[in-house]
């Protein structure tokens, strides 16, 4: 039987954070006297946050530059993920389960490395994981599967038996193009709805805690 991986999206998915990254462009553009549109909160939603950065800058007009947006975003997050960010119901434990069944885990996230890992420390899940891969490190998003690929690598299992977990819609639309097997947690709208997120994966999530390890497995080695 081929072993299998699991490579997890982190924001949204094993954290309660992206009501934080929502959050925070919409306080940062109000400070500013910006409002921001459901187009425009649309369209951030799928962009790196250095393509987010600039289209806050050049599309709403915040900040003096991108760069100088980027660093507002950084200082606010920062700040979060150090001292308020916490894990998903049942979300450690379900990695600690499959840790303790010898699964090979990674996380590749559209977050800074720097933030990622702070994250990642605060909540507990850092020990059972192989790798921590940010889009950053690659110079590239979630809109390719080049950050899937890359922490693959070192899970050493093959695309038809790793799966990654995402909360986004346009993710899953990545993993499923080029063969791995997909699951998908609900976390908001925005993110992607429940009737999106069934037509793009192998199988949808309520919630960590309702999803038992075994059957997780049964399912994904059958």
């Amino acid at each position: 039987m081929a072993e299998i991986g699991i490579i997890f999206d982190c924001d949204g998915t094993l954290v309660d954070s992206m009501g934080a990254w929502h959050d925070v462009d919409r306080t940062l553009c109000a400070e500013a006297g910006i409002g921001l549109t459901e187009a425009d909160a649309d369209a951030i939603t799928t962009m790196s946050l250095e393509e987010a950065s600039a289209y806050l800058h050049e599309q709403c007009g915040l900040g003096e530059s991108t760069a100088a947006v980027m660093d507002l975003i950084f200082e606010r997050m920062r700040a979060f993920y150090a001292n308020d960010v916490e894990a998903k119901p049942g979300a450690l434990a379900f990695v600690q389960a499959l840790y303790e069944r010898g699964v090979p885990m990674a996380v590749a996230s559209s977050t800074s490395p720097d933030m990622l890992r702070t994250c990642l420390d605060r909540c507990g899940f850092t020990p059972y994981l192989r790798a921590i891969v940010s889009v950053d490190d690659l110079n590239t998003s979630k809109r390719e599967p080049a950050v899937y690929d890359y922490a693959r690598s070192f899970l050493g299992t093959e695309r038809a038996n790793t799966w990654g977990f995402e909360d986004a819609a346009y993710a899953l639309d990545t993993l499923r193009d080029v063969g791995y097997r997909t699951a998908a947690i609900y976390d908001n709208d925005i993110s992607g709805t429940c009737e999106a997120l069934i037509a793009r994966a192998d199988f949808l999530i309520p919630t960590f805690e309702a999803l038992d390890p075994e059957t997780f497995l049964a399912k994904a080695r059958a």
